[in-house]
């Protein structure tokens, strides 16, 4: 594969948690399109006492800049946030499905059966309209009272998504289960039922295997893979765990070296993820940021600085 269309999910998945100014969002999401990051998730469309960090959805994709044609994305959970997704025109608007039973019904009040049923009634709502809809499938890799899944999760959801006119997965790793290994049998099983351009992949690098997951993401052809900038994330129902997404410049820094096309400014891309962590305070564990990138050819880099020898230099 010679090019991967990242979409960074940072806006949403970072900020779900923190209370941060509006302009603020409107200029991080700016900040990746003019980075050529391809496509972002904005936000949620979701009940504003339930996620009160995303309460100004609206607002954000009112006020963001369109003109290089970002595709642009959000999740929703009912019939009311998809209406105001299309409305605010969102391109892509995915809703959350667990593959984890006991996560669903604690975390909506449902169970995996009636979600399957509200997306098929999202599906039908979105029809005729710009946005598409699309579902992930959140802890596909296991959830976080169980043990760790196998492919055969797949079985159990695509003759279901596909009956019901879905057809845009985003297989999510939620807790960091995944090693390459589990990747590679998930996905080849899932690329058996369908499309490497339908499936989408977000790997929460809760255990340290993101980036080594994205290479085998990379090997097995599939083009649209998630990233957080920073390392930045987490998740509302797991406080405490460091469960952010695959770092964006680490990983525009590894797909560049690999020979993988991103469209991505990577100096922009650092300065983004400097801001992010310095002005808003985003916990961001990222390596790219801290240390710079790997110097070009005829690019100088950094030199060691040992302590000895500047001693050595002062008394000289």
């Amino acid at each position: 594969m010679t090019r991967v269309l990242l979409k960074d999910v940072a806006p949403r998945l970072a900020l779900q948690a923190h209370q941060v100014d509006t302009s603020v969002k409107v200029e991080l999401v700016d900040r990746l399109t003019a980075a050529g990051m391809p496509a972002i998730e904005i936000s949620s469309f979701v009940r504003p006492d339930l996620v009160p960090g995303l309460a100004d959805a609206e607002q954000v994709f009112a006020r963001i800049d369109r003109s290089r044609g970002t595709a642009l994305h959000c999740c929703v959970g009912n019939e009311e946030g998809l209406r105001r997704a299309v409305d605010a025109g969102a391109d892509t608007a995915w809703f959350l499905l667990s593959a984890d039973e006991d996560f669903s019904r604690d975390n909506t009040g449902r169970g995996i059966e009636e979600s399957i049923g509200l997306l098929g009634r999202l599906a039908r709502l979105a029809e005729g309209t710009p946005t598409t809809v699309g579902t992930y499938l959140i802890f596909a890799w296991g959830g976080p009272s169980g043990p760790p899944r196998g492919p055969e999760v797949i079985g159990r959801f695509a003759e279901r998504l596909h009956g019901i006119g879905v057809h845009d997965w985003l297989l999510a790793d939620s807790i960091g289960y995944a090693s390459p290994l589990q990747i590679r049998t998930m996905i080849e099983e899932a690329l058996t039922v369908n499309a490497p351009e339908r499936l989408s992949v977000q790997v929460h690098d809760s255990r340290g295997m993101g980036l080594a997951n994205l290479v085998e993401l990379v090997e097995l052809g599939l083009a649209h893979i998630d990233v957080s900038l920073g390392g930045s994330g987490g998740h509302p129902a797991l406080p405490g765990v460091p469960a952010g997404g695959i770092c964006s410049e680490d990983a525009v820094q590894l797909l560049a070296r690999m020979g993988v096309e991103t469209g991505v400014d990577l100096p922009a891309l650092i300065e983004t993820a400097v801001w992010f962590a310095d002005e808003i305070g985003v916990p961001c564990p990222g390596f790219v940021r801290k240390v710079g990138p790997v110097p070009d050819a005829d690019g100088p880099g950094q030199g060691p600085a040992f302590a000895w020898a500047r001693d050595h230099a002062h008394n000289a």
